[in-house]
């Protein structure tokens, strides 16, 4: 996938609250055990003891539920504001290899691999609205959140590059490699879990061997 500081009183996205993060945590249990025709606003509103009123005012339509959840899903992806006055090489390199670890820990669960597998069935649809919102709701959020931190960086004197945004893509592929690729064709994830420090603090030595500013 491919949503970070958060804020509020919600665990996954900033604005929600924790009854409203409850309610989208229970309707992406839905969509694990049942796929698309599990996730209807009565079947949401029925596993989350809430009321469809409730749904509709806090989400909106179906698709308003679907970015919802997409996003509070990207929003177990942290990040942390930083300061590049207080930056050092040592902390970059820490909360580079925790943002690594994260996302590698989010694209491996069974959610997130739910949604993703969701998508690529609908990409010959028309609209194709589902890969959309992973886009616009999931990576790009993520990727966002991250280019404060390569910034920070950047202004630190630790890291120097052009453009934020190809330098995520960099430490994106770095990171995920073809791992997720191979989560989504049915390979364990029980079996590929204790490859993913390793893989997060390689990835992460790797992008500061390309980008890193000699001291």
């Amino acid at each position: 996938m491919q949503v970070a500081a958060q804020g509020g009183a919600s665990e996954g996205g900033g604005g929600l609250t924790k009854r409203q993060g409850t309610v989208l945590e229970r309707a992406l249990g839905l969509l694990v055990e049942g796929g698309e025709r599990a996730l209807t606003t009565a079947g949401v509103a029925r596993a989350a003891n809430c009321s469809k009123e409730s749904l509709y005012k806090w989400f909106g339509d179906r698709d308003g539920l679907l970015s919802a959840m997409i996003a509070y899903q990207a929003g177990k992806v942290r990040t942390v504001e930083v300061e590049a006055e207080t930056l050092t090489a040592e902390r970059l390199r820490l909360h580079l290899v925790a943002f690594a670890r994260d996302l590698i820990d989010v694209l491996s669960g069974d959610v997130s691999l739910a949604l993703n597998r969701l998508a690529i069935g609908q990409a010959s649809r028309e609209g194709a609205k589902l890969g959309r919102l992973l886009q616009e709701r999931g990576r790009r959020q993520i990727g966002r959140r991250a280019a404060a931190l390569l910034e920070a960086g950047r202004k630190a004197g630790l890291i120097a590059f052009d453009s934020a945004e190809e330098t995520y893509g960099t430490l994106y592929g770095l990171i995920v490699s073809d791992m997720h690729l191979r989560m989504l064709l049915g390979e364990d994830t029980g079996a590929l879990r204790q490859e993913f420090t390793p893989r997060a603090e390689k990835a992460v030595d790797a992008f500061l061997r390309l980008y890193g500013v000699k001291g």
